[in-house]
């Protein structure tokens, strides 16, 4: 993550006895704001001090271990604080938070020049791994994945060694739960009655998961787990050792995280040969999805029923983009009445049954589009789009030319591909 220029400062003064979850708040802190990946963030330990209560605590040889103040200080850009701020907010029940602009000049970190094929993955893959044992219950495993947000979960036996996986999908295709999508948050009576009717069936994980994932080593190199997930099609790889124990797991995420990293300095290479793929344009999708102001949700689920993208681009009648639609979206924002014939149709690539179509050619398109639309142009460099998509988090990027009119669509699986062919080649991105 680079951040440069305008930026928020936000210090944090807590205690040091302050707890958050049986952990001390600081270190809660801190692991929240790593996992909502912000810029940086440091803890200090004063030598004396005083806050709400007047009572004025030092660092004196005799109590050193006296709860004295800390000051956490965490630098980022505005719109990241401005998301994350509230869920800092809910931790720090006594203290004090404030907020201040500055200017920063330089932002530097160790990180990858380029990725050249030989890389290990082990330098790239997530090694804090949430995992579920192959013996339990399918309940508690449907309660991760709603409440930890957790796309996949590997599946161990009682030696830790992988023999599954177990994801959103598989939760959603083999029973059936409603709006399951992580852009979906279920209401308090739609989790109760179907955590009610999950606790009825006598299944563990077992049951569901993909059993023998496919699986790397610690030593595999980048471009070839990004050459097996582009050919198996799977988003995620477990890495494991030579017992087959987890170690860690590399995602797409994580492989485009790595190639998104500015370089420290701008070394010496070779030009990439003619051909090599360096910008957006090389690899757009030129045929997108899209539906007038006008389109109703009904006309939307039929657009995406019969499109691999899962998602529409709303444009105006000049052809210039103003909203997008996800699948996401639409299960989000549709009635329960409406939500299960729409997951229904997306799951089965069918059309809408006649009732739900009733209900949705009534509602429009302005109701569940996510404005405004964040863009990048044919010239734009497959390292912006990089950032971009990792950033905010998101998935494809509309690609407009000079005026505003979409002319295509670029997404994580052909910026991995493109990736993979240079990283291949060994060449600077």
């Amino acid at each position: 993550m680079q951040i440069r220029g305008p930026a928020h400062k936000v210090i944090i003064y807590i205690g040091e006895s302050d707890k958050w979850g049986g952990k001390p708040l600081h270190a809660a802190i801190l692991q929240t704001l790593k996992e909502e990946d912000c810029g940086g963030a440091t803890v200090s330990r004063a030598l004396a001090g005083f806050g709400a209560h007047s009572r004025i605590r030092s660092a004196s040889l005799v109590a050193l271990s006296s709860d004295l103040p800390l000051k956490i200080e965490w630098i980022d850009n505005p719109s990241r604080i401005e998301r994350v701020l509230p869920k800092i907010q809910t931790m720090v029940v006594e203290g004090l938070i404030t907020i201040q602009p500055i200017e920063v000049v330089t932002y530097g970190h160790r990180a990858l020049r380029h990725v050249p094929a030989n890389v290990p993955v082990q330098d790239v893959m997530s090694r804090e791994v949430q995992t579920v044992n192959v013996n339990m219950p399918l309940l508690q495993v449907v309660e991760l994945l709603l409440d930890k947000v957790y796309k996949a979960l590997p599946v161990v036996d009682d030696n830790d060694r992988v023999v599954g996986i177990v994801t959103e999908g598989d939760i959603q295709n083999k029973i059936e739960l409603l709006a399951l999508s992580a852009q979906h948050e279920l209401t308090e009576e739609e989790l109760a009655a179907e955590l009610h009717r999950l606790r009825r069936i006598d299944r563990t994980v077992a049951h569901i998961m993909t059993p023998g994932p496919i699986t790397v080593t610690g030593e595999t190199p980048v471009a070839q787990a990004i050459d097996i997930m582009l050919e198996k099609k799977i988003k995620r790889l477990p890495v494991v050792d030579a017992d087959n124990k987890l170690q860690g797991i590399v995602s797409r995420v994580d492989l485009l995280r790595a190639f998104s990293q500015p370089p420290v300095a701008k070394p010496d290479r070779p030009s990439p040969p003619p051909g090599d793929h360096t910008q957006v344009s090389d690899i757009m999708i030129t045929s997108v999805p899209t539906v007038s102001m006008k389109a109703s949700l009904a006309e939307i689920v039929d657009q995406m029923v019969t499109s691999v993208q899962r998602r529409v681009i709303v444009v105006d009648n000049d052809n210039r983009v103003v909203g997008i639609i996800t699948d996401g979206d639409l299960i989000r924002q549709t009635t329960a009445q409406e939500r299960s014939g729409v997951i229904e149709a997306l799951k089965n690539h069918t059309h809408l049954g006649q009732e739900t179509g009733i209900y949705l050619q009534q509602r429009q398109v302005d109701e569940v589009m996510t404005k405004p639309v964040i863009t990048v142009t044919p010239a734009t460099s497959l390292r912006e789009a990089l950032r971009l998509l990792v950033e905010k988090r998101i998935k494809r990027l509309p690609v407009v030319d000079d005026d505003g009119k979409l002319v295509g669509m670029v997404g994580r699986g052909g910026i991995l591909q493109a990736l993979g062919r240079i990283a291949g080649l060994g060449l600077p991105l």
